[in-house]
C-alpha cells in the first residue's frame, strides 16, 4: 500500500525554508512574550476569536491520598543550568492534535475530556500483564520531581518541573520476555471529547514508540504531574512519557496502552512522513529537519535564540545508545 504522505498544519510547504524557520509570526510572539511576564500575575488573556471554549466536565479529582503526593520531592540529580518556564505559560502553550493544532487553545477545548477513572492495559511479551487504574499505578510506584530540558521538533523549548516515576520501575514490574525489543504506546481515542479527532488528515489514536534500552534509560518517565501537581489535561493528562533526549512527539500523551513486541512498531509521525520524522528522533543539533535548521532553539516565552545541545543537554546519560 503506497505511503500516505501528509504535512502537519504548522508545516506549511508555501513557505520557503531558511535556516531560522520562524514557526509563530512577530506578533504571536510579542504577544506570547508579553503574557510570559503578565502570566506572573494575571494570568493569559483568552483571544475572543478564537471561537468557544468547550464546557468543564467535574471528572473526578485524584484522590486525597494520591493529590497528597504533591508536590513530590525533587530529584537533586537532574539539574537544568537555566530558568524554569512559567507555570501559566507552559499551560498555555501546548501541542495536543487531538483538541486542535493551534498551540494557545488547547488549555480551552480540553474541558469535556475524562481523565477519570483511566485505566490503563500493559501487556505484549511481559510475564505480568497488568490493567491498573491510573491512580493505583501512583500508589505502586511513588513519585519524584524531576526538572527537564523540553525541545520540541518545532525548535522551541521550555524548562519544566515534571512529577512521575522512572519508565524502568514500570517495565522491571509487569518483567518483560527476552523477545521484546521495543515498548508500544497508544493514546486515547474518543472523538466525542477531543474535536481533533472528528475530522481531518489524522488516523487517530496516536501511537508511539521507544527502543527497550531506551525505555530503560534512567531518563525516561512516566508523568503524572508538573509543577508540583496533578497533570492538567492540556499536558496530556492523566499519564504521558518523558523522553527528554529526543524531540517532544516521542513523549506521547493521555496513555491507554503500553505494549511490548519484538519487531519495530511503526510510529504516527513517521509513518506521515518518514523522511521528515524518524523512528529515533533525537535531539541533535548538526541533524537539520529537511525545511529547517535544528542548530538553535527559541525559549519560550522571550523568543531568545540558544544553542541546541546534543541529546537536548543529556549526551553523557544517553550517547552510548547510538552508534553515531
Amino acid at each position: 500500500m503506497p505511503s500516505i504522505h501528509l504535512r502537519p498544519p504548522w508545516d506549511d510547504p508555501r513557505i520557503a525554508p531558511t535556516p531560522e524557520h520562524v514557526f509563530l509570526n512577530r506578533r504571536d510572539w510579542m504577544r506570547l512574550a508579553g503574557c510570559g511576564t503578565a502570566a506572573l500575575l494575571f494570568g493569559c488573556e483568552k483571544r475572543s476569536s478564537a471561537g468557544p471554549v468547550l464546557p468543564q466536565i467535574a471528572d473526578k479529582p485524584p484522590p486525597d491520598d494520591v493529590r497528597a503526593l504533591y508536590p513530590a520531592k525533587r530529584s537533586a540529580k537532574y539539574k537544568v543550568q537555566r530558568a524554569l518556564t512559567a507555570e501559566k505559560v507552559a499551560a498555555r502553550y501546548n501541542n495536543f492534535y487531538e483538541f486542535t493544532t493551534d498551540k494557545e487553545r488547547v488549555a480551552d477545548l480540553v474541558g469535556s475530556f475524562v481523565i477519570r477513572p483511566w485505566e490503563v492495559e500493559i501487556g505484549g511479551l511481559v510475564k505480568k500483564p497488568i490493567r491498573i487504574d491510573v491512580d493505583d499505578l501512583v500508589r505502586k510506584m511513588g513519585l519524584e520531581e524531576r526538572v527537564y530540558r523540553f525541545r520540541c521538533v518545532e525548535a522551541w523549548a521550555m524548562t519544566v518541573p515534571w512529577t512521575g516515576f522512572a519508565m524502568k520501575k514500570l517495565i522491571d514490574h509487569v518483567e518483560p520476555l527476552g523477545s521484546a525489543k521495543f515498548v508500544r504506546f497508544v493514546s486515547f481515542h474518543r472523538p466525542d471529547q477531543a474535536p481533533g479527532q472528528k475530522s481531518g488528515p489524522y488516523e487517530w489514536p496516536y501511537y508511539e514508540a521507544l527502543r527497550m534500552d531506551e525505555a530503560t534509560n534512567e531518563l525516561a518517565m512516566f508523568v503524572t504531574g508538573i509543577y508540583g501537581k496533578p497533570l492538567p489535561k492540556q499536558h496530556g493528562a492523566p499519564l504521558r512519557a518523558i523522553v527528554p533526549w529526543k524531540y517532544g512527539y516521542k513523549s506521547p500523551k493521555s496513555i491507554v496502552k503500553i505494549e511490548f513486541v519484538e519487531k519495530q512498531p511503526r510510529t504516527f509521525w513517521n509513518d506521515l512522513q518518514p523522511r521528515e520524522y524518524s523512528f529515533l528522533s533525537n535531539v541533535n543539533p548538526k541533524v537539520p529537519h529537511p525545511r529547517w535548521s535544528q542548530a538553535t532553539e527559541r525559549l519560550i516565552p522571550t523568543g531568545n535564540r540558544v544553542p541546541t545541545r546534543l541529546h537536548n543537554g543529556y549526551a553523557d546519560l544517553v550517547s552510548h545508545l547510538y552508534s553515531t
